[in-house]
């Protein structure tokens, strides 16, 4: 189960997650994120705190969302160390501000 809270404000939108990533459950939170990037504007925040398991295309789904400029919030040992392999793997990788998207995972 996976559980998406969004929070969003003047200065951006918070997307908290809570539970697995992984599954029928990835099929919401593209749909999410797809919606969002659609009706809001950066800064978008994904709040992993509460992420209990990411699968292979769970990682996949949020190298996407980094890729688009979404900022990875992670505290769990296990969740920051998938962060750091998303952020500095595809480093180079990253839309630039204004520029082209692309269409997500």
């Amino acid at each position: 189960m996976l559980k998406i809270t969004i929070h969003t404000t003047d200065s951006g939108t918070r997307i908290g997650l809570e539970g697995r990533l992984a599954g029928p459950w990835l099929t919401e939170l593209n749909r999410c994120w797809q919606d969002l990037k659609a009706r809001r504007s950066p800064p978008f925040v994904v709040d992993l705190t509460g992420v209990t398991f990411i699968d292979g295309q769970g990682k996949a789904l949020l190298a996407g969302m980094w890729r688009e400029r979404a900022e990875l919030h992670a505290t769990g040992c296990c969740t920051k160390s998938i962060v750091e392999e998303i952020t500095k793997s595809g480093s180079d990788l990253r839309a630039e501000p204004g520029g082209d998207q692309g269409h997500g995972v």
